[in-house]
């Protein structure tokens, strides 16, 4: 019988991470302010009843700055998660089923585009285009789908030789078929826990991106662009600049922590089958 308990750090992980979601979603209903709404003539005032974590640099609300920041943070990791993860492990299982000329043109490819480091790679983009939340989504989702191509590929390689893939192919079923119904099942226990590696790699690069300026556009808010908007703050011995770099380190902290459970149960799962 299969063991149902979740570890303790599992379900921490689980409930910030839970937590972070519904924030996204409910952003407007639990914000106290509007997102770019100068609630104070002070710059950078302390907690108060009225502004719990204080404000920033020109008098706006941090905690609704923060809570808008999470939605927006969240929404494109999660979009461009979604699209490497399309992208990396279609193209990956095709490489690995077609072979030949067509795993040798994507493999050198997906190589040349990893040789570039993906930040310089990215800010040579968003340098010549108009910087909108779509263009971020396609830029990150993209770039990281190089990633998930390498490990697709990998896991495909290997069940590809599996006897129920060569009698499918020996039955006539098409590559659609095969990559589908026959790989994807079987290749989902290292991909899940990837895609949380990936959505974390989306939210540090998105706010890589907004620290340096190339991200979301002021009056926005993501959390990257919070930290740059305090920075300044720290001079003076402000930390208005740490609550939002503190949230984005508990929202790696808990996917991963989440994701280290689903490697762990469905591998088990996987080696527990007769």
């Amino acid at each position: 019988m299969t063991n149902l308990r979740i570890p303790f750090a599992a379900l921490l992980g689980l409930f910030f991470t839970a937590l972070f979601f519904l924030v996204a979603i409910f952003a407007p209903l639990i914000a106290p302010y509007g997102y770019d709404e100068v609630v104070s003539n002070g710059f950078w005032e302390p907690g108060t009843s009225e502004y719990l974590l204080g404000t920033d640099g020109i008098g706006r609300d941090l905690l609704s700055r923060i809570i808008y920041g999470i939605r927006t943070t969240i929404w494109i990791a999660t979009l461009a998660t979604m699209l490497s993860f399309f992208t990396g492990s279609v193209l990956g299982f095709l490489a690995a089923v077609s072979g030949g000329w067509v795993d040798q043109a994507l493999s050198r490819f997906v190589d040349l585009m990893m040789s570039i480091p993906s930040l310089i790679f990215a800010l040579v983009i968003l340098s010549i285009t108009p910087i909108s939340i779509t263009v971020l989504i396609l830029v990150i989702g993209l770039l990281d789908s190089t990633r998930v191509y390498r490990l697709a590929r990998a896991v495909a390689v290997d069940i590809n030789v599996m006897d129920y893939v060569e009698a499918a192919k020996l039955r006539g079923e098409k590559t659609a078929w095969i990559i589908f119904r026959e790989i994807l099942p079987n290749a989902l226990s290292p991909l899940v826990a990837e895609m949380g590696l990936r959505f974390i790699f989306s939210v540090l690069f998105i706010s890589t991106l907004s620290f340096l300026g190339l991200g979301i556009q002021p009056p926005q808010a993501d959390l990257g662009g919070i930290v740059r908007e305090n920075a300044e703050g720290l001079t003076y011995g402000i930390g208005a600049a740490l609550y939002p770099a503190i949230t984005i380190a508990l929202l790696a902290i808990s996917v991963n922590l989440v994701a280290d459970w689903v490697l762990a149960r469905t591998t088990s799962l996987k080696g527990g089958r007769g």
